[in-house]
């Protein structure tokens, strides 16, 4: 099961079963406003303008238009493990999808057009997470069971910044801050 809330439609947030349904819910009145028969483990709703939903399943990520709650592009794919988990640039730009042995960044254009514009690939270690950086768009945060990474991009180049397994990451656009939470149960700011 995975929700997230529409960036400018107050009342509206999505949510996904795992099984073959996407639904849109008022929040104001509670009913279903819409239903995408997708599979999906995982949904994120494009930055800023809410365009598009990105919805992550086992086999890649679709875009689906917000409006019309159809699949507008060919699936996102190149991924050989399960996808477990995708993120978006705070700009909506960029669409980043992670499994266990591999990070892909897609640009996505206004027309729903996409471009894999970077991938990295690992062996003896397992991604979890990932977040763009909230003020270095060319950074992303990638989590893993043994490590947290700064991935930048522009330079292809990882920054090893703490080692130990990583659980989960946030990033605050207006703090600047990136928080991970590891295996022992803490949390650690990042600026």
């Amino acid at each position: 099961m995975s929700l997230d809330f529409h960036p400018t439609k107050e009342d509206l947030i999505c949510s996904c079963d795992n099984v073959s349904t996407i639904r849109y819910w008022n929040i104001k009145n509670g009913g279903c406003a819409g239903v995408s028969k997708v599979r999906a483990t995982q949904v994120r709703f494009q930055p800023n303008l809410g365009k598009y939903l990105a919805a992550a399943d086992a086999d890649g990520v679709l875009l689906i238009d917000v409006e019309t709650t159809q699949i507008c592009t060919y699936p996102l794919k190149g991924h050989i493990s399960i996808i477990r988990g995708i993120c978006w640039s705070s700009s909506g730009e960029y669409l980043a999808s992670l499994s266990e042995d591999m990070v892909k960044v897609w640009k996505i254009g206004s027309s729903g057009e996409q471009e894999c514009m970077n991938e990295r690939s690992v062996t003896g270690k397992r991604f979890r997470c990932c977040t763009f950086h909230p003020c270095y768009p060319s950074v992303l945060v990638v989590g893993s069971d043994q490590c947290l990474e700064f991935w930048h991009m522009a330079e292809n180049k990882m920054m090893i910044v703490l080692e130990e397994p990583v659980n989960s990451l946030a990033a605050s656009r207006p703090t600047g801050v990136v928080a991970s939470a590891t295996d022992n149960n803490l949390i650690r700011l990042w600026k």
